[in-house]
């Protein structure tokens, strides 16, 4: 095991940080003594801790080692994130000494340990994902081809965005959003009527969203946003594409599509080819994987327990072997509970 584990160990355990540290040749040494030649032995320490946070200590340097030796490749990625965390939280927070106060609110003695919790997070959550796309199913891959992977599409938008601020009632804010609603409605009839009437639709279209479109980059251009795809633009336009995908190239959005930007009218007019399967595996086995970490949080758990079975984790102390059996018990059953809830 690398030494820093071990030695963010015993920082964490250590108010004063880490300075002289007992050396040990067996558990009957003093870790502390006192004058009347008393002490507190290394045995004795490690009986009290075990019972009250000794458990958590020991699966952080469990799966510490376990997945930096398995995602090795990832620990400069870890580090570099944990650092960046840091660095935020100390720039939010104004000064090291604020953040620290903070987080020993939090039950984290020194900025370390919470850097290095937030490093094991990160290689958690590289063998969660990992885990989870390596046990994608055949089927599953082949649906999501059918259904969820979209051909570039070139799509022109109008957007309304209702006139909502913060300091606004609920009332008031409703009000606004149904008015933003009834004008994006309204355009929908106006390109119904101009339909029915055998005008250009591309044209009028354009005209509508130079006179309606709150999307200052595109407006002018007809609402054009390019060519694009799932992923193209931010997540809010990915419904855009969605919805795009039962249009005829020249067909408009009958209906109102509705994202956290606002309110849309769409006008598809080109449809590219659809990626081939082999070229689109790498992307379906991503969202696939992010789709079912987000629905089914449960499967963090299956992950880390993959891994230490993997490692054939042996916790020989057959009382900490027990905590280990009914903490994660108790684990499970949390996530079941909360998701049939």
């Amino acid at each position: 095991m690398k030494k820093k584990v071990l030695l963010l160990g015993v920082c964490s355990l250590l108010l004063c940080g880490c300075g002289k540290i007992p050396t040990l040749s067996n558990g009957d040494e003093a870790v502390v003594t006192f004058k009347d030649g008393e002490m507190i032995s290394a045995n004795d320490f490690y009986e009290e801790i075990k019972n009250s946070f000794g458990l958590d200590t020991l699966l952080n340097m469990i799966d510490t080692y376990i997945f930096e030796t398995e995602f090795s490749d990832e620990i400069e990625n870890a580090n570099t994130y944990a650092d960046a965390v840091i660095d935020q939280l100390i720039t939010n927070y104004g000064s090291e000494e604020d953040l620290l106060a903070a987080l020993q609110y939090s039950g984290y003695q020194t900025i370390d340990a919470y850097k290095a919790y937030v490093y094991i997070g990160y290689l958690q959550n590289i063998a969660s994902q990992t885990y989870v796309s390596d046990n994608i199913k055949d089927e599953e891959l082949e649906d999501y081809y059918e259904n969820d992977v979209y051909p570039n599409m070139t799509i022109s938008h109008i957007l309304i965005t209702p006139d909502v601020t913060e300091d606004m009632s609920e009332e008031e804010t409703e009000e606004a959003e149904a008015e933003a609603l009834e004008v994006a409605e309204n355009i929908i009839n106006e390109l119904n009527e101009a339909s029915d009437n055998g005008e250009n639709i591309s044209e009028v279209f354009a005209n509508l969203a130079a006179e309606y479109s709150e999307d200052d980059d595109t407006k002018d251009d007809g609402g054009n946003l390019g060519e694009i795809n799932i992923g193209s633009l931010s997540s809010d336009y990915d419904e855009l594409i969605r919805a795009a995908s039962s249009l005829e190239d020249g067909e408009y959005s009958t209906e109102v599509i509705t994202t956290e930007l606002g309110y849309h009218v769409i006008l598809k007019t080109a449809t590219g080819e659809k990626a081939s399967y082999d070229d689109a595996l790498e992307d379906m086995k991503e969202a696939i994987t992010q789709d079912k970490l987000a629905s089914d949080e449960s499967l963090i758990i299956e992950a880390v327990r993959y891994y230490r079975d993997l490692y054939e984790l042996d916790i020989v102390d057959s009382e900490l072997d027990s905590q280990y059996g009914i903490y994660m018990n108790n684990l499970i059953n949390s996530y079941e509970n909360s998701s049939n809830n």
